[in-house]
């Protein structure tokens, strides 16, 4: 695809652009600003990805992750805010499903040792980490914030802290994962991923391309599940002071 090719296809960014003026939606200046900065970002990214794939060279690749980390845990921290040093614990989880992912596929040669593989996948992976962490903070935070007499009658009862959350946590974890679970259950069926239609229209076997898109699949479901259990049992011991009394989330500021 050339550069004038993809300027026609602006026309999709035209048509929502004049129905939301037509109805008056008031999406104009976000869809705008979207917009250019996708193909800001994309291009810059096209490049410096370019570079790093010429070079081979491992610094390069451990930058590239550190810059997608720490763009994720910037993005995730706000939707728990309240939950102190937030921001240490969602990049243990980052990293820590980074280390188990690319262990696995490096360590048994399920994918080559190369820039090409590694940087592609690990933003899958982490982008992927990220929208879970914000899904389960965002239920985890409302779950401890609507069912906090609760827990206070638990905590008074004799019970301990996890005794006394134990019902949000589980719960924040469900709700967090169900939307992962639940599209791998139809795609091929309601969906075609877009990575296995990216190959496809590249020239790419169909086959191969099912198979490379089932690792994906599979890895995804692994951070799905890893990054709400990890991210809860990290977080839920912040919730409760010295005397295991549950804090108020909503006049606490993250650390």
């Amino acid at each position: 695809m050339s550069f004038l090719t993809l300027s026609i296809t602006l026309i999709f960014v035209i048509i929502p652009l004049i129905l939301s003026k037509t109805l008056k939606l008031g999406l104009e200046k976000d869809t705008v600003i979207a917009t250019i900065r996708s193909i800001v970002q994309l291009l810059a990214v096209g490049f410096i990805l370019q570079f790093v794939f010429d070079s081979e060279n491992m610094i390069y690749i451990l930058l590239m992750l550190i810059l997608m980390i720490g763009a994720a845990t910037q993005n995730a921290r706000k939707k728990g805010a309240a939950i102190k040093g937030i921001t240490w614990k969602l990049v243990g989880t980052f990293i820590f499903i980074e280390i188990l992912t690319q262990g696995i596929l490096l360590g048994l040669n399920i994918t080559p040792a190369t820039a090409q593989y590694i940087i592609p996948i690990s933003g899958m992976v982490i982008g992927n980490s990220m929208v879970l962490a914000i899904l389960f903070l965002n239920r985890f935070t409302a779950e401890i914030e609507n069912h906090q007499d609760e827990a206070e009658l638990i905590l008074s009862l004799g019970g301990t802290p996890k005794q006394a959350i134990h019902k949000q946590l589980i719960t924040s974890i469900q709700a967090s994962t169900i939307p992962t679970i639940e599209s791998q259950k139809t795609i091929g069926l309601v969906q075609l991923p877009g990575m296995m239609s990216g190959q496809i229209i590249a020239g790419a076997d169909p086959i191969q391309a099912v198979l490379f898109q089932l690792l994906i699949i599979f890895l995804l479901l692994t951070t799905a599940v890893v990054t709400s259990v990890m991210l809860g049992f990290l977080s839920y011991p912040t919730l409760f002071n010295e005397r295991m009394q549950l804090l108020d989330l909503r006049n606490r500021d993250s650390k």
